[in-house]
């Protein structure tokens, strides 16, 4: 089901919604997503592990960030700040006892939890690609485009990367972010079975790995 949640953002408070599954359990887990396209890449994957663990006994919330999705904020004044300040909100308002933080979402899940990591990635390397494929599609138009100067660029004013308007304070944060991963098991690729789903072209159903995430997450949970 759709759940909605109250998030700060750079222009005030504003509902946000999140996939929920809650049956008042005592294990909750909040799923902080990918970022960009990888978030739609993997999103069934994710939506298809939740209801596993709802049949194992584990309520989960995989919340929108701001901007994001069908979110009402403007994507252009996200930060990766407002992004740790609303995942740390939405840990609070769902009551969450563990995370899960996949690629990207290891830059800004709250690591005041205990759980796990899929796949973290650094920031820079986020930026390296979204650059790099700005640059083979100007190419392919005929035109050159020098990633060294789109970063200048991005820096000061801002930059358009994979359909997404990026505003200078996000290119920022990206720039030098790394995962601060206090305790969290790091769950590699490797344990899920098959090739990350954040290389694929396009978002599809991965059940063996929703399978295996789902596991994995129990047997730790398990006394």
């Amino acid at each position: 089901m759709i759940a909605q949640w109250p998030c700060p953002g750079p222009h005030g408070q504003a509902d946000e919604y999140a996939l929920s599954i809650d049956q008042n359990r005592s294990r909750r887990l909040l799923i902080v997503p990918a970022l960009f396209d990888e978030a739609n890449r993997m999103r069934r994957m994710l939506a298809d592990a939740m209801r596993l663990l709802d049949a194992a006994g584990i309520d989960s919330f995989l919340p929108d960030l701001p901007g994001c999705n069908e979110s009402t904020q403007d994507f252009t004044a996200q930060s990766l700040h407002g992004w740790r300040q609303a995942m740390a909100h939405a840990a609070h308002h769902f009551r969450a006892t563990d995370v899960l933080a996949v690629r990207g979402g290891a830059l800004i899940f709250p690591t005041m939890l205990p759980g796990w990591v899929l796949e973290p990635t650094k920031g820079a390397s986020i930026l390296r690609q979204l650059v790099r494929a700005r640059t083979i599609a100007a190419r392919e138009a005929g035109r050159h485009e020098d990633s060294a100067m789109l970063m200048e660029q991005g820096r000061s004013q801002g930059l358009e990367l994979a359909g997404w308007r990026f505003g200078a304070s996000l290119i920022a944060g990206l720039e030098n972010a790394v995962a601060q991963i206090e305790g969290q098991r790091i769950i590699s690729q490797g344990e899920m079975g098959g090739g990350g789903l954040w290389l694929r072209a396009e978002p599809a159903a991965a059940p063996e790995q929703s399978a295996a995430l789902a596991r994995l997450i129990v047997a730790d949970i398990a006394p």
